[in-house]
């Protein structure tokens, strides 16, 4: 059964609307689909990179505007292919989607369709799942470490014959916490050879060790494993949907079969100029850390425990009701992340510009 009779036997082909605040309201993204982005609020709470996208991607945006008359398809070879080499992996290995988002929802649907259990961190990014969970699956949670790490040994024995999937988000999204290489590609090794791995590579560009291993390399070696990426993060590109997966063909195939939101021909055309752009690529890179410099000294100044981040955001302690918090700050016109239980203590807050961030600063020596 794929996505599209699902629905339809659901009796939700034809109502998105009715579908998206039980589906898509609680994974879409850090903030609910009724925000509105208010005039004069600082937004810090869904980990966007507000420096992009690129000049060049946004020529290559206003070119593409002469083929909006046409069907995007024609246009997915050439980027599948630009995606394959960059990760030395076929194109029938790749899986474009609108957004990593549907890429993860996609594969929730597929391996949580006929029930079955799906083991996971909590906290962790919510997107797969949450659609896995809808559609039958148990989904087994597992807290985190005290070091806000993924307890890979309690995931991997959580395994039983009715898993169907295991997922790692790493760096894990809220927590900003990666693990150590070595210990994450012999988990994802042994854990492969029993069911499927999922592991969301969505940060992965602001890791800074430059040979830290992307677990595509155990899809190169055929394994049981799936890969998410985004172009929403570094590259600047949340707000036009791009994302994709890498897998083994086979798998690929399986879960192309759940897709429903494929990528537009601006997408395209914004994720082939994005890819080529390696100043801006570096200049992300170097604000986001900027930035987090700035967060982690003033968490310091003020006690406040946080994790050191491999993303664009960062995880702090607040010791109060996330609810509290949240309001606090947006007194001061800054909107700062979700609740994330069970850490509901603990603020999420994003790498805006350096000048947002400085307000964020100077309001968390005022909150704290």
């Amino acid at each position: 059964m794929n996505r599209r009779n699902w629905l339809r036997i659901a009796g939700l082909s034809g109502v998105s609307v009715a579908v998206a605040p039980s589906l898509i309201g609680s994974s879409s993204s850090d903030s609910s689909i009724n925000e509105m982005v208010d005039a004069g609020i600082i937004r810090l709470s869904s980990n966007e990179n507000p420096y992009g996208p690129s000049d060049k991607v946004k020529k290559a945006i206003t070119e593409g505007f002469d083929s909006l008359c046409r069907y995007p398809s024609s246009t997915y070879r050439a980027l599948k292919e630009m995606i394959a080499n960059r990760h030395g992996v076929q194109s029938s290995n790749v899986v474009l989607t609108a957004g990593s988002n549907e890429g993860l929802r996609a594969t929730g649907l597929a391996f949580g369709i006929n029930g079955g259990e799906i083991i996971a961190a909590d906290p962790v990014y919510k997107a797969l799942i949450s659609y896995a969970e809808h559609v039958g699956a148990y989904i087994h949670r597992v807290s985190l470490t005290p070091n806000l790490d993924h307890n890979l040994a309690a995931m991997e024995q959580r395994i039983t014959l009715a898993t169907k999937l295991v997922f790692v988000c790493n760096p894990n999204n809220p927590t900003g916490s990666l693990l150590p290489a070595k210990d994450l590609q012999e988990f994802c090794r042994n854990v492969s050879d029993r069911t499927m791995v999922f592991s969301d590579e969505a940060y992965l560009d602001y890791v800074a060790d430059p040979n830290y291993p992307s677990m595509v390399s155990l899809v190169k070696e055929g394994e049981n494993v799936i890969v998410s990426r985004t172009f929403s993060k570094v590259y600047g590109l949340a707000g036009i949907r791009i994302g994709y997966l890498i897998a083994r063909s086979d798998i690929a195939s399986r879960i192309q079969k759940y897709v429903m939101a494929a990528p537009n021909i601006l997408a395209v055309a914004a994720a082939k100029e994005a890819m080529e752009d390696e100043e801006f690529y570096k200049f992300s890179l170097d604000k986001a850390n900027e930035a987090k410099e700035m967060i982690y000294s003033t968490l310091e100044e003020r006690s406040l425990r946080y994790v050191p981040s491999n993303t664009n955001f960062v995880f702090f302690r607040t010791g109060k009701p996330i609810q509290e918090i949240q309001k606090a700050y947006m007194e001061k016109s800054i909107r700062v992340g979700r609740a994330f239980s069970p850490l509901l203590d603990w603020c999420r807050v994003s790498t805006g510009t350096i000048e947002e961030v400085g307000q964020f600063c100077n309001a968390t020596r005022s909150i704290f």
